[in-house]
This record gives structure tokens, C-alpha cells and sequence, in this order.
């Protein structure tokens, strides 16, 4: 019998979320036949079954898993049937409750303020203070704790303070806990609140964006010209579309910002935190920034320099396809040496700033291109412009060669020799 596990699937990942399974409690599987899709931070990956046997699945839809935990046993039907009586190898980490042999000191007021505190108002009270009916222990552990032990009911015998006496008066005495924002929104508004759990997607961009957070970002931005680009897509268009590719916009920005990567290297490169080094990279990886159905995903064109426009068209096709019904590969979301975010194809209009994807040192923001004033030679015109924008490590770069970077990306953009090239 074979247990299948939840294994490191690549980059570290530790922690995963069985989203469906693909076969049912009992079903034969074969070899290599996929089982179960688990959810990770960066994808969702199909579990093959390592032999073919008979399925007895360990945890069921919906549940979080970690890095060892067993998912399912495949076998024969004795084998699963014995696994199952046994039960999952689960063993709860020990917690052992060891009392303190000394009190800890809490500072705290007078226990008076409690309710369940009585105070001796009587004649024999007032006759034989408490001090006098409790060990010198005991009253060292109120002067301690900081409590008048006169304020505090004994519970022993005739009266006299027991140590429980003085820790249950500390323990009423303690301001109780601010409840958190979220409780208090809660209890508020019970039935118009639904607390909702994060996917694992979700949860690796919030950690991302905690990390671009720290980065000193500085933000460059610019409007192009682009009535060349449109011309040209809309001229090849047809004829592309004729090799069953979609010709848009994008394959041209990407070849545009390769050779601006190449002008200037340090565009196309990480920060080294540890030694204060920037790592030049000699690949041209360029992530494209894409909207899933549980989260945003960068996919990645490998080697952008040696592909021609329609490759990078077709290739753009393949992989968004991939991101939207949840096929792509951890390998097919790696190693971007630069990313860019097309929010134009969402219908963002104008400027925004985007978020660097670390370990990068910055990203291109591509928006909808559309008609708008335009002064040619004193005249004006309807044109087509297109806004960008560039959020850049400043530790890295500099703002003067930010607008470097930005004019050589619109330069390539705006000459049409450069555009004519297809092949």
C-alpha cells in the first residue's frame, strides 16, 4: 500500500488546501492517474496516484493540509480497509499544564472593585483585623501582588486568607482585554457580517504585498503617443488571426521593453538585502501580471529576447488561458526578471501605481489606449495615447534613470521600423 502525502512542491511551499477530488472513496485508479487538485500559494496542482489500486482518501474537500500530511492510501481493498481501522497517524503536539510553584507577581489594584470580592464591615472584622488570621506567607504573597489583605474574604478555616484567596482577587482585578476591531464589527452587526477564509492564492499575495510594502518604491510617469502601434496592430491583425493567434497590443510593449532592459541592465535585476549587491540577470523573463478566478497570477514568457511577435502572441494566449482555468505550472510562474501589468485589458483608463513583485526592482503599467487631444505641428487632433507607468526601487534606481528607461521603452514604441518587425 502506498500513502499519497503532501509533498514540497517547489519554492518551499508548506502548507496547501484540498480543493476537489477527482475520484471517489473506493474508486480504482491506474498509475500516474491524477487524484486529487490541492491548492498552494502560487497554483493548483492535480496529485497523481503513485501505483494504481484503490482509493481510501484521508482528509476530505475543503481541508488544509501540511507538508508530510497524508492525503490518501491507494491499495487493495484489504489494505486500504486496514488503513482506515487504524486510523490517520495524526499526533497532536504534547502540552503539558505544570501549576507554578511559586506565584507570578501581577500588579493590580485594590480587589475591591470586583463584585464577587466582599469587604468585612462587621464588629468581629473590625475587632481582629485579617492580617492576624493569615500565615506570613500569605501576607507576603498580598504585598506582592500588591492587594490590601484586609479588602480580601478568607475562605479557610475561621476566616483565614488562603494564597488562592489572594491569586482569585489578582486574576478579578485585571482590566479585562480591549476586544479586537473585528470582534467589536462582529457583535455589532452579527447578521451583516460574513467572515470569509482566505485562499492560499489570496493568502501568498497579502505576504507579497507585505514585502513590496517595505521596498522604497518611486513612481515615473508618462503618456505615449501610440497612433504608430495602433496602426500597425490593426493592420496586421487580420492577417495574424489568419495562423489562429490573437493579435493585440501586448507582444509589442513586451518587445519594446526587452530592448529598453537591455539599454538599461539595471532595470533587469533583484537587490541583494544580505550584501547590498545588485544581481544584473543576463535572461529576459518578463511576467505578465494576470487575474484568476481565486487571485492574481504572474505567468511568465522565458527567454522574451528570442521570440519574434507572433510567438510572443501566441505564447500570452496559451498562458492566460492556463491562468483562467487554473492549469499553469509553478514553472510556468517563475524566475520573471521583470514584470509587466496590463491593466488596460481590464478597462483601467488612466494612471495607477503599480506594486513591485519582489524580488524584482520594478514593474511597467500598461493602460487602455484612447482618443485624446493632440498637438501636431500647432494643429490639434484626435490621437491615440497610451499611459504608463513605472514603480521602481529607488535603493536601485534613480529617478533620472527611471525617465531613461520609460523615453527608450516609448521610443521602440513609436518607430514604426521597429514595428514592422513580425516575424
Amino acid at each position: 500500500m502506498k500513502e499519497i502525502k503532501f509533498i514540497d512542491v517547489g519554492e518551499g511551499i508548506t502548507e496547501g488546501h484540498v480543493r476537489q477530488w477527482l475520484v471517489k472513496d473506493g474508486d480504482q485508479v491506474k498509475e500516474d492517474q491524477p487524484v486529487v487538485r490541492v491548492e498552494t500559494d502560487k497554483a493548483v496542482v492535480n496529485v497523481p496516484s503513485p501505483i494504481s489500486g484503490t482509493v481510501k482518501q484521508n482528509v476530505k474537500e475543503n481541508t488544509d493540509v501540511h507538508l508530510g500530511d497524508v492525503i490518501a492510501f491507494i491499495g487493495t481493498l484489504d489494505e486500504v480497509g486496514a488503513a482506515t481501522r487504524q486510523g490517520p497517524a495524526v499526533q497532536p503536539a504534547p502540552q503539558e499544564m505544570k501549576q507554578a510553584s511559586s506565584p507570578v507577581p501581577v500588579p493590580a489594584p485594590v480587589a475591591t472593585a470586583n463584585a464577587n470580592v466582599q469587604i468585612q464591615t462587621s464588629a468581629a472584622a473590625r475587632t481582629v483585623p485579617k492580617e492576624q488570621i493569615a500565615t506570613p506567607a500569605v501576607r507576603k504573597l498580598a504585598r506582592d501582588l500588591g492587594i490590601d489583605i484586609s479588602t480580601v474574604t478568607g475562605t479557610g478555616p475561621s476566616g483565614r486568607v488562603l494564597d488562592s484567596d489572594l491569586r482569585n482577587a489578582a486574576q478579578a482585578a485585571q482590566p479585562k482585554p480591549v476586544p479586537k476591531f473585528s470582534e467589536v464589527l462582529e457583535e455589532k452587526h452579527a447578521e451583516e457580517v460574513e467572515r470569509v477564509k482566505m485562499s492560499q492564492t489570496r493568502k501568498a499575495i497579502a505576504r507579497n504585498m507585505e514585502v513590496s510594502a517595505t521596498i522604497p518604491r518611486a513612481v515615473h510617469m508618462d503618456i505615449l503617443d501610440a497612433s504608430s502601434l495602433v496602426r500597425i496592430v490593426t493592420k496586421e491583425k487580420p492577417n495574424v488571426e489568419k495562423l489562429g493567434t490573437k493579435l493585440t497590443f501586448l507582444p509589442f510593449i513586451i518587445k519594446a521593453t526587452v530592448e529598453a532592459l537591455k539599454d538599461n541592465p539595471k532595470f533587469n535585476a533583484s537587490y541583494d538585502h544580505d550584501t547590498q549587491e545588485i544581481l544584473l540577470k543576463k535572461y529576459y523573463n518578463i511576467g505578465m501580471a494576470a487575474e484568476a478566478p481565486d487571485g492574481l497570477k504572474v505567468a511568465v514568457i522565458k527567454n522574451a529576447d528570442k521570440k519574434s511577435i507572433i510567438e510572443l502572441a501566441k505564447e500570452i494566449q496559451e498562458l492566460h488561458k492556463k491562468v483562467l482555468d487554473e492549469s499553469i505550472t509553478l514553472d510556468e510562474m517563475r524566475d520573471s526578471s521583470f514584470t509587466i501589468t496590463n491593466v488596460g485589458s481590464l478597462g483601467g483608463g488612466f494612471l495607477s501605481v503599480p506594486m513591485i513583485n519582489p524580488p524584482e526592482v520594478a514593474i511597467l503599467g500598461v493602460h487602455m489606449i484612447k482618443d485624446w487631444p493632440i498637438v501636431d505641428e500647432g494643429q490639434v487632433k484626435v490621437g491615440k495615447i497610451l499611459p504608463l507607468s513605472l514603480s521602481f526601487d529607488h535603493r536601485v534606481v534613480d529617478g533620472a534613470e527611471a525617465v531613461k528607461f520609460m523615453n527608450a521603452v516609448m521610443e521602440y514604441l513609436k518607430d514604426p521600423d521597429f514595428l514592422e518587425i513580425l516575424g
